[in-house]
Formats: C-alpha cells, sequence, structure tokens
C-alpha cells in the first residue's frame, strides 16, 4: 500500500458562508468515469460543505437545475463530492450518470451547455440549487426542460 502525497491547497473559497480551502493531491489526475466517493480525495470540498451534505446510499446528492434568469426548473441531475467540486470550480455543470456509472459535463456531447450562475445548498443539506444559463435544450430528449408536456393530472388546492 503506497502512501498518497499530502493534499496542498489551492484556493481559498466561501461557500455558503463556510471558508475553506479547495484541495487536490498533486500528481493524481481524477479518472472521468470513476465512481462516486471514488474519484478524488474527501477533502476536494470545503470540508464544512462536506460535513453538511447528506448523500444517498450511494454517495450522490441530488441537483435541481434552473435558469437564472426566468426561475424556470430545467432538470434534475445527481452529483457526488467530485461532480460538485468540477461545478463549483470550472463554471460548467457536471453530474455523476447512475446509468453509466460515470461523470458526464453537460453540453459536451450536445452542445447544450449548463453556464453556472450560483449554487445554493437546502436547509437539509440533501439537496441542491443550481441555477444557470442553459443553453439550448436543457432535456435528452431535446425539450427545452425535462418537464416539458409531462404535466401529471391533479386535484388543486387553493388558500382560503
Amino acid at each position: 500500500m503506497s502512501e498518497q502525497p499530502a493534499p496542498a491547497p489551492v484556493s481559498g473559497r466561501t461557500v455558503n458562508g463556510i471558508t475553506d480551502s479547495v484541495r487536490s493531491v498533486s500528481g493524481s489526475p481524477v479518472a472521468e468515469n470513476t465512481g462516486p466517493g471514488s474519484a478524488a480525495p474527501a477533502d476536494t470540498l470545503p470540508a464544512g460543505l462536506a460535513a453538511a451534505l447528506k448523500r444517498d446510499s450511494a454517495g450522490l446528492v441530488a441537483a435541481i437545475v434552473q435558469q437564472f434568469d426566468t426561475n424556470e426548473v430545467l432538470m434534475l441531475g445527481w452529483m457526488d463530492d467530485e461532480a460538485l467540486r468540477r461545478t463549483m470550480t470550472s463554471g460548467r455543470v457536471t453530474f455523476y450518470s447512475r446509468s453509466r456509472q460515470e461523470y458526464w459535463r453537460k453540453g459536451d456531447t450536445s452542445g447544450h451547455v449548463q453556464w453556472v450562475k450560483s449554487l445554493a445548498m437546502d436547509c437539509d443539506g440533501d439537496a441542491l440549487l443550481v441555477r444557470v444559463d442553459q443553453v439550448g435544450a436543457a432535456c435528452h430528449t431535446g425539450t427545452r426542460t425535462c418537464f416539458d408536456g409531462r404535466g401529471l393530472d391533479v386535484v388543486t388546492g387553493h388558500a382560503d
């Protein structure tokens, strides 16, 4: 068992009021097609953020994607710590594909890029809100959102 070099600080960041250093392990490139939690050391996210996230049993957290200027809900994707780190540091949204078991950066094959405008964590730490500037369709079916034309019949309520 070989010993990994100690993580070196890259830069200071503030996320949801939590300031920490984003770290990387020098000389250890991150593989593109690896599973949640196995792609990078646990300290790639600010420690406070990593501790606050509540992941599912696969190490993933739901990421709701919303158009920044219209508030239109575009899609839901899944992120592990590495996908979140890539999203926070690249300006583009990266997800972890549960079906393909790999990372994918939205728009790399379709051209339908999501440019990050802001990122927030909900009060429970079990969901992220990624506000983006969406280029083209957000849905793999070609519709603007993953919810277009997919409304369900419901009984509506009202305030008294």
